[in-house]
């Protein structure tokens, strides 16, 4: 699957923004003007960028906006922040004050790379002494540009100088910060990994899910034999090719009918645990899982979904996982009923602003990139709200946890 790489554009009012972003592309995406706050919205455009891919170019509102929408616009260009890869910094007359550097200091502490750029040179030149205080003091490149540059042959130059630096920091931050293949370090050469896919009415018409298509894939690319089947499909074909299965991975969601199903010798996780363990947040999980134990009669819940779909009475995020978890509890208090309260966000909304949660369960992640889900768990962290993936948590509702955690 080809990555799409995000890149924010911040800067006050009317330093150059949109005006940088429609040179890095070609053509005429954002609207640009002199008056304060013309770009509202976040701005989104597609440009192929050499040795990375495609890139969203982010264009967002001047975070000075004193207009009357103003506040939420800059409650939007905060709101890019957990999104992007990478940040490109516009100023102006060499003016870098305490706006500048909180930004700045926000966007470092989200470990994104930050790109410099002093615009409009035309009109006030970069001081070198600046430029050499912000790579000594922030560890950034600032970068020269100017859009008025008349001679086709220096414009020309003046973007593929700016594309370069861009190239530069997106690829450290690829090294650095790239997730994992989904069973990265486990499937080898030869080795027949069963995937047990559920058809139910959560399952998309007519194709697989992104998790199965990505483990599909890996073990393909590792040489590896790839067998999927249904839940109903496993008993008859672990009957019959026991001694050759190197691993099952299953749906979260049948995870107990399929470890009643196995031999204790035959390895199982399920494709929420792998997608967790390639993105990165999986020791928080861990700890965050430990809190399910003191959920107590009248907490809330919140459950966090990545990507948006239409739920039905087999929604695993917005059913099941609320029923076993509310099931569980009520056992554990000697059959007395305990009332959780349950609150749902999907994509990549705003986490609602009471904060009030006992604990947060999150999905998989397949439809947000690593940098995303890692931010949005820090969010969490932040407020000492402690957080699960999907399938652990059903892991360790159906007290098998300690199985299907053992290759991670």
């Amino acid at each position: 699957m080809v990555k799409v790489r995000n890149i924010g554009i911040f800067g006050k009012c009317n330093v150059g923004k949109s005006t940088l972003v429609n040179m890095l592309v070609g053509q005429q995406v954002s609207i640009v003007s002199s008056h304060a706050g013309t770009t509202t919205d976040a701005v989104k455009k597609r440009m192929e960028i050499p040795d990375i891919g495609p890139c969203n170019l982010i264009d967002t509102a001047g975070y000075d906006d004193v207009s009357k929408l103003g506040e939420e616009r800059i409650k939007a260009t905060r709101a890019v922040m957990n999104q992007i890869d990478m940040a490109i910094l516009v100023f102006t007359g060499n003016i870098f004050a305490k706006e500048e550097k909180d930004l700045l200091e926000e966007l470092k502490r989200k470990g994104i790379p930050v790109l410099a750029v002093h615009s409009q040179s035309d009109i006030v030149p970069l001081d070198p002494d600046l430029a050499m205080e912000l790579n000594s003091l922030y560890g950034i490149d600032v970068v020269e540009f100017s859009a008025a540059i008349l001679d086709e042959q220096q414009q020309h130059d003046a973007v593929e100088q700016l594309v370069s630096f861009i190239i530069k920091e997106l690829l450290v931050y690829i090294q650095n910060n790239e997730e994992k293949s989904i069973l990265h370090g486990i499937v080898k050469e030869r080795d027949t990994v069963v995937l047990v896919c559920p058809v139910d009415s959560e399952a998309p018409q007519g194709r697989l899910i992104l998790p199965q298509v990505m483990a599909i894939r890996d073990i393909l690319d590792h040489n590896g034999i790839a067998v999927v089947l249904k839940p109903e499909e496993l008993p008859a074909y672990i009957e019959s090719n026991l001694k050759s299965v190197s691993l099952v991975v299953t749906d979260s969601q049948v995870f107990k009918e399929v470890e009643q199903i196995l031999p204790q010798e035959v390895p199982l996780t399920s494709f929420s645990i792998l997608m967790a363990r390639a993105k990165g947040p999986y020791l928080d999980y861990i700890q965050g899982m430990k809190s399910i134990d003191s959920l107590k009669d009248g907490d809330t819940v919140l459950v966090l979904e990545s990507c948006t779909h239409h739920s039905t009475c087999e929604d695993i995020g917005r059913v099941k996982i609320p029923r076993r978890l509310t099931s569980y509890l009520t056992a554990k208090n000697g059959g007395v009923p305990v009332n959780i309260k349950f609150e749902f966000v999907a994509g990549l909304d705003e986490i609602p602003a009471s904060y009030n949660y006992a604990l947060a369960i999150q999905c998989g992640g397949c439809m947000v990139t690593r940098r995303q889900l890692i931010n949005r768990i820090a969010f969490l962290k932040d407020r000492g709200i402690p957080v699960v993936n999907y399938g652990m948590a059903l892991a360790y509702l159906g007290g098998i946890m300690d199985r299907v955690s053992l290759f991670l």
